[in-house]
């Protein structure tokens, strides 16, 4: 039955090590080099203008669907996922008319197909097995209410909250190049200022050309202040640059930008642990939230990606982009069940409010496209 399919997974792996080989080689690797530190603040100094901005950045004024809340927009978001997920369990719960294993082997495979993963589905479907057997349905028709149920399990087994005790509090955001990391950043701090929060960004991405402009022209959107260096410094004296900064400011939040890096750099990793060292030391050990950047679209290498930055990093939580666009976010049950990492934060589109919390709830029934 998965003959086909493990050849298909056997082609998109083959793709996928493609990509990752040609996203290192554009990869740069500079010596850290301390420069005088320049502290950008929006009240005092100018910004990139909008043009250095990427074009999927907003300009503050997005309009909304009429009558859509959250919730609503992430029915909407998650169109192409449901499509590939919840569609897919439908037509296999309406071929079959009764509870036996060729049902189990059906759902398997959609699960599978829906990138949720092999060791997930297996788990979904033993427990579902389990859940039909206590609750003695015999009925197809009825098994999707316990899917729902399990995946709702799944996703809440996770801590999703954010852990902000420190004075100031610290997120540090990693992640490899274009899956959203600048952009994450600015709409976290767009996210907690609109709650009355004073933000400060750090500018650590100093090895990627118009990485620092472009955070700039965040900050700015954002209402936050910006503490940067010279392009090519060390970012961990940016980092604690930053952090001494919001002391003396009063400031609650100091959120660290990153290289971006790919999982197999190591001199790159270890500057990392090194920042990582800087923030410990500054406001002490386990005060940081560490957030991974994932882009949903690449699927099963977001999952990759997760395991290669755990082994060196410690990561509290996963913020997940582009939901929106791609068919694949049924990865967001592996990293739950696979890696033990909460989703903290999601992406369902390209506004500055489209970056909100992770409810599992919610988005267990977007998936099933019920409320």
């Amino acid at each position: 039955m998965f003959k086909n399919f493990f050849g298909k997974k056997k082609e998109q792996n083959a793709q996928d090590a493609v990509l990752s080989a040609a996203l290192d080689a554009l990869e740069t690797e500079a010596d850290a080099k301390p420069e005088e530190t320049v502290e950008v603040m929006p009240e005092t100094e100018g910004f990139a203008q909008a043009a250095d901005l990427p074009e999927n950045a907003p300009d503050g004024n997005e309009e909304k669907a009429e009558g859509k809340g959250f919730f609503g927009r992430l029915v909407a978001g998650l169109q192409k996922t449901r499509s590939a997920f919840s569609n897919k369990i439908d037509a296999v719960l309406a071929a079959m008319g009764s509870v036996n294993e060729e049902l189990y082997e059906e759902l398997e495979e959609a699960l599978i197909m829906s990138d949720i993963g092999a060791e997930t589905a297996d788990y979904i479907i033993t427990a579902l097995k389990e859940r039909a057997r206590k609750n003695g349905i015999t009925d197809a028709s009825d098994v999707k209410g316990l899917l729902r149920e399990i995946i709702t399990d799944i996703l809440t087994e996770q801590d999703g909250a954010m852990h902000l005790e420190g004075q100031p509090a610290v997120i540090m955001v990693i992640g490899v190049n274009g899956v959203g990391k600048t952009t994450s950043i600015g709409k976290l701090a767009h996210y907690y200022g609109e709650q009355g929060k004073k933000v400060i960004l750090a500018a650590g991405d100093t090895f990627r050309a118009a990485a620092i402009d472009q955070l700039a022209v965040w900050a700015e959107r954002a209402d936050a202040a910006l503490v940067k260096h010279q392009e090519g410094a060390d970012p961990s004296a940016v980092v604690y640059d930053s952090i001494t900064a919001a002391k003396a400011r009063g400031a609650d939040i100091v959120i660290c930008d990153t290289a971006g890096r790919l999982h197999n750099k190591k001199n790159l990793m270890e500057e990392l642990r090194k920042t990582t060292r800087v923030v410990e030391r500054e406001i002490g050990e386990g005060c940081c939230e560490t957030l991974l950047v994932l882009d949903a679209s690449t699927g099963q290498n977001a999952l990759n990606q997760a395991r290669e930055f755990a082994q060196v990093a410690g990561i509290t939580g996963v913020i997940l982009t582009k939901l929106d666009g791609t068919a694949r976010g049924g990865v967001i049950l592996a990293l739950a069940r696979e890696q033990g990492i909460g989703v903290k934060f999601i992406g369902v589109g390209e506004g500055i409010d489209d970056l909100r919390p992770f409810d599992p709830k919610a988005f267990a029934d977007a998936l099933f496209g019920t409320q």
